[in-house]
């Protein structure tokens, strides 16, 4: 018998709990800590593999400063109507390369370069690397 998928939703929630931690230096003992739960337990919720409750979703977004609404903003929606109406979320790679901690010091690097040219430079650079690694050479 297989283990169950993660819901979507409850992944996505993770992941965006798990970027605003490592935004603020904060480790998951440290998170732990201040919601009375081990580290495991943290990195669950951080995979989606348990589920968060409300009341202990308004107590993590308490301790990482931010409105509950900002774990669910730009994840998948149960109603594909919905979707339509608003701006088209970001695709899933920014925010799983936000939550790691490559993504994240790279970004805040990147936003303290004032010189436009230089980092339009600094993208073209990227850019000519990744495609040096896609099997094809694209």
């Amino acid at each position: 018998m297989s283990a169950k998928a993660p819901n979507p939703v409850d992944k996505y929630v993770g992941s965006r709990v798990r970027m605003r931690r490592i935004m603020l230096g904060m480790s998951q003992e440290k998170l732990g800590e201040a919601l009375d739960l081990t580290f495991q337990q943290v990195q669950k919720y951080e995979k989606g593999t348990n589920r968060i409750g409300a009341s202990r979703l308004q107590q993590i977004s308490d301790i990482l400063q931010v409105p509950v609404s900002f774990l669910f903003e730009g994840g998948p929606t149960a109603n594909p109507a919905a979707e339509g109406s608003s701006a088209a979320p970001s695709p899933a790679y920014v925010s799983d390369f936000l939550a790691t901690s490559e993504g994240l010091a790279l970004t805040r690097a990147f936003t303290r370069i004032r010189d436009a040219k230089l980092r339009r430079s600094i993208v073209d650079m990227v850019e000519q690397i990744a495609a040096r690694e896609e099997p094809d050479g694209r």
